[in-house]
């Protein structure tokens, strides 16, 4: 069914997140890359998750994480991406919806379980994620209605979603359609993995016109430019024509254009419980900020603001009011 007039339309794999605290022992013990995401079958996922502690099941997913974080600060948000019907599936359903972002896709009703990343959070807050895609690859190019991405002011993607072939295509018919509508495309790079796996084709994406607006740390950035240095990668990400968004972690953002690059200090965290959605939040903020017409650095604040409050708790998602926080803060009017 057709969502008129969203001001952003992110689409992405609807994954639940599985969360638990860890040591950097049961990292090494496991074979798994402290700060990465890698992509785990069926079988891994369960073993993983009969050796993980205690666990807390929320709704996650890039993509659908940003969707909310720009709909808590008051944009009009939409998501597109597959689950199966089946509990996890409806409880990501509820709780995306729930948050007032729409989300109509039809659920697969056979094939794969719905998605689930296995989030594991060591004592400094860094997170470790291994993602069983399940009912993910299923999404295809006739789950995206042409309506909704026409009516939509600023389509988001997440890199992860190039990973199944059929939601690669899915990705390229929103792409088409939302330029062929004179509005503007987002891509997150999402992880320095994601990046290696593909690197030619996000250069492609990102020189062919495809994308207006690029967001990446500063990892995935050297990764996608094939360099070790900070500033040569930037330099080549000012030759491209496009916004460039890069964050850097407690070194703040930077967003770089032709015009030149301004740099934006990070907000204060009192202390970094866990860093899962970050990016996906400071994403939620800047687009958020683009839809009330703000100014690209007022943007950029406005996505510190809320990387700062999403990792100073567990989860990839919200816990306070954006909104007023935002305004208290001065980064939006009261």
């Amino acid at each position: 069914m057709p969502q008129p007039g969203l001001d952003i339309l992110a689409l992405g794999n609807a994954i639940v997140d599985v969360l638990s605290h860890t040591d950097e022992r049961f990292l090494v013990d496991h074979a798994l890359h402290k700060g990465t995401m890698a992509l785990i079958d069926e079988a891994r996922a369960e073993s993983l998750y009969a050796a993980m502690g205690p666990a807390v099941i929320v709704s996650g997913g890039s993509a659908a994480n940003t969707a909310v974080g720009a709909a808590a600060l008051g944009a009009r948000t939409g998501f597109v991406g597959k689950v199966r019907d089946d509990e996890l599936g409806r409880l990501f359903s509820h709780d995306l919806n729930a948050t007032g972002v729409a989300f109509a896709t039809a659920p697969a009703t056979s094939g794969p379980a719905t998605a689930r990343c296995f989030v594991l959070v060591t004592p400094d807050g860094e997170r470790t994620m291994n993602t069983y895609l399940g009912a993910c690859q299923d999404l295809n190019p006739s789950d995206i209605d042409e309506a909704t991405v026409a009516a939509a002011r600023i389509v988001y993607l997440e890199g992860y979603l190039w990973d199944p072939p059929a939601a690669k295509e899915a990705f390229r018919k929103a792409v088409g359609i939302a330029h062929g509508a004179g509005n503007r495309v987002a891509l997150s790079l999402s992880d320095p993995f994601c990046v290696d796996r593909y690197r030619a084709e996000f250069r492609e994406l990102v020189r062919d016109g495809s994308v207006d607006i690029l967001f990446a740390n500063i990892h995935e950035l050297k990764s996608l430019y094939e360099t070790a240095d900070e500033d040569t990668a930037l330099a080549a990400l000012r030759q491209e024509r496009l916004l460039g968004v890069v964050t850097r972690s407690s070194d703040g953002a930077l967003v770089v254009s032709r015009e030149g690059t301004e740099e934006v200090a990070a907000f204060p965290v009192d202390k970094v419980v866990d860093t899962t959605g970050a990016g996906d939040l400071f994403a939620a903020g800047f687009l958020a900020g683009l839809s009330r017409g703000l100014d690209a650095r007022s943007c950029a604040r406005l996505g510190g603001l809320a990387a700062a409050e999403v990792i100073g708790h567990l989860g990839a998602r919200p816990q306070a009011n954006l909104a007023e926080l935002a305004v208290r803060e001065g980064v939006l009017p009261g």
